[in-house]
């Protein structure tokens, strides 16, 4: 079974500005399945929105990939959706919805979802079709082109606020919670 404790001694990413020109930006009309089954325009989303964008979940039956543990903010997808789920009736009276969002098909996705008890759905982009819209940033590893940790707050479809890169994925919920707070 994974735990959701995080190593101490993982490595902290560093902002490497690779997210700089989202700021203010306009997500695409791209139409990405969910957890759920429903299809979702990003391009016609309104009101707020939390977008938060991950590499990949694990699963308790897998071994996460060699050297994962090594690579600069890989580790913590399961603790970062865990704190949204427990965050999200703060969210939500927040008046903002959330959506995870990784390069994983739907079906892993519906996995995580249903062990994890997530109160929201998982986008899956195994295209990398919004990497390719907006230059999100990315990493390859073991042959994938995986997404880095990046969280988008949503006004409509345009970006105003972000977190990049994101550590303590743990705490992320958090930091979310507190600027949609202040920005009221």
């Amino acid at each position: 079974m994974q735990s959701l404790d995080l190593p101490e001694d993982l490595p902290v990413p560093v902002d490497d500005g690779a997210a700089e020109h989202l700021w203010g930006a306009t997500l695409p009309s791209i139409t990405l399945s969910a957890t759920d089954g429903a299809a979702h325009d990003l391009g016609a989303f309104s009101g707020w929105t939390v977008l938060y964008v991950y590499p990949m979940t694990g699963r308790p039956d897998r071994a996460l990939p060699d050297g994962w543990d090594a690579i600069p903010g890989a580790r913590g997808c399961t603790p970062q959706s865990c704190a949204f789920r427990d965050h999200h009736a703060d969210l939500a009276a927040l008046g903002a919805r959330v959506f995870g969002l990784s390069t994983q098909a739907s079906d892993y996705q519906r996995e995580a979802r249903d062990r994890l008890h997530l109160p929201f759905e998982l986008l899956s982009d195994t295209d990398r079709r919004l990497a390719a819209e907006l230059a999100l940033p990315t990493f390859d590893d073991a042959g994938e082109t995986l997404y880095r940790r990046l969280t988008l707050i949503l006004e409509g479809s345009t970006v105003r606020h972000l977190f990049y890169p994101v550590f303590p994925p743990d705490a992320n919920a958090r930091d979310v919670i507190d600027w949609l707070r202040d920005a009221r």
